[in-house]
């Protein structure tokens, strides 16, 4: 799917320029391995949430708890994340992308021990903490390697790729986790996570190499210098990107979007659980294959469709590129495959019983899967796009304050639903989507200008 070979870039030159040849320095099957590797690495911190999920119930028996406090975990481990993704990514900028890779990887095993170990809530909410501090490098790290390795024209089909063999990890980690839970015990989905984080930094120390581009680490400049020493970082830095507009308006419809797939599935067991009276853990969590494959099916194909955007569009303005035309092909599923399906699937919850029901449920599911990612992935190469030079503080930056924003905001979900029902609290959701969505459309059509107000450094056709 990804070759070098791809008819993506006019490239008339007898030579290679300097700018191309930086991206030469791996051949595909390299790519194809660092992509493969990096694709594990997202994967993780998407089995660290997801497989917790269906078990909340039980944890909240075992630990003398309720569902709503042992949810708490899911916020907290949530906000963690996005803290620590900013130290990772700025550090990945200083020091290179595989060291983080080495120092994040044991720390999630180590976490993930913890989390296995627990016997009190307390306990279980610190080592979920270290849990999600060891994960939360998969994402933005990951789509820092894809920028480093990947030209313009070639980079929404790479992302796409990695972001939809990230997301598998939406499909599984629910089932195998509701899977542990119900025929061994929640713990033992933890201990599966502290092998992977083991395998995973084995897999790294072997066949990981530096993707950075030669020269432009923090720590290859000391070096000239022959100092050694630690440095300190500000891991705050980066948030000062969102002050670009445009980045501050894609990062509320990433929040958005991404919420409606929260509303959806955190409270799953509570939802579509109670009212189709299904208590199996297993059976709960394949209800997140639906949203899964969708997941799956829907990155590589907004990907692929992005970068023809973008070809298409340079063409028609002779050369000329606008970053904005990326998101062009994101409307259709912002208008209407996310906000719709969250609000049928609370309509169906509530009002439609039985087998129909829980069909309907699953179809709902599937189409939130597919238009979350049809949003997303777009958004997170333009991310790169447009600040190529940071791409890993970028992605950091607008990943962590979007689930920042996810973490604060899910929290009372149950008790909204308990409140207000299950069609209403997801009507709410659909409108939100919606808002993000007339938010797309504006960014679109007045990118340029909004560019203008702020420059933090944009890239431009030259160096991305």
């Amino acid at each position: 799917m990804l070759s070098e070979d791809s008819p993506l870039l006019d490239e008339s030159a007898a030579a290679l320029s300097d700018h191309d040849k930086v991206y030469r320095r791996f051949t595909p099957k390299q790519k194809r391995t660092i992509v493969l590797i990096v694709s594990w690495g997202g994967i993780l911190p998407l089995f660290v949430s997801g497989s917790f999920v269906p078990s909340i119930p039980q944890i909240a028996r075992e630990l003398g708890s309720t569902g709503s406090i042992i949810n708490l975990a899911v916020s907290l481990s949530l906000f963690s994340g996005a803290v620590s993704s900013l130290v990772w990514a700025t550090y990945s900028g200083y020091y290179g992308r595989r060291p983080i890779y080495l120092v994040s990887a044991p720390c999630l095993s180590i976490g993930s021990l913890g989390v296995a170990m627990s016997g009190s809530v307390y306990s279980l909410m610190a080592w979920r903490v270290v849990q999600a501090v060891g994960a939360s490098s998969g994402f933005s790290v990951g789509a820092g390697v894809i920028g480093d390795i990947y030209k313009l024209e070639e980079r929404g089909t790479a992302l796409g790729v990695f972001f939809g063999a990230s997301l598998s990890g939406a499909a599984f980690a629910p089932v195998a986790g509701g899977l542990a839970a119900h025929y061994a015990s929640w713990r033992t989905m933890q201990y599966v996570l502290f092998a992977n984080g083991l395998a995973a930094l084995v897999a790294v120390a072997l066949f990981l190499p530096e993707t950075s581009h030669p020269g432009t680490r923090g720590v290859d400049k000391v070096a000239e210098t022959g100092r050694r020493t630690w440095v300190w970082l500000n891991p705050f830095r980066c948030l000062a990107l969102l002050r670009a507009p445009t980045m501050a308006a894609i990062t509320v419809v990433a929040i958005c979007v991404l919420l409606t797939d929260f509303v959806l599935l955190i409270p799953l067991s509570y939802t579509i659980g109670a009212r189709y009276n299904i208590t199996n853990e297993a059976l709960i969590g394949s209800f997140f294959i639906a949203a899964g494959v969708g997941n799956i099916c829907g990155a590589p194909v907004s990907g692929k469709i992005s970068d023809h955007i973008v070809v298409k569009w340079r063409k028609l303005r002779g050369g000329e590129w606008v970053p904005e035309d990326r998101l062009r092909g994101t409307l259709f599923p912002a208008f209407l495959l996310v906000p719709m399906s969250i609000l049928l699937c609370g309509l169906t919850t509530q009002f439609i019983p039985g087998r129909l029901g829980i069909v309907l449920n699953v179809l709902c599911l599937f189409m939130n899967g597919i238009g979350v990612d049809l949003v997303l992935a777009p958004i997170s190469a333009y991310v790169v796009d447009i600040l190529h030079s940071r791409s890993a503080e970028a992605m950091a930056a607008h990943k962590g304050i979007r689930n920042l924003a996810v973490s604060i905001t899910i929290s009372p979900i149950l008790p909204l639903i308990n409140m207000i029902g299950v069609a209403r609290t997801n009507a709410l959701a659909a409108l939100v989507a919606w808002l993000g969505a007339v938010v797309l459309w504006c960014t679109i059509a007045y990118g340029d200008k909004m560019r203008a107000w702020v420059d933090v450094g944009y890239s431009t056709i030259e160096d991305n």
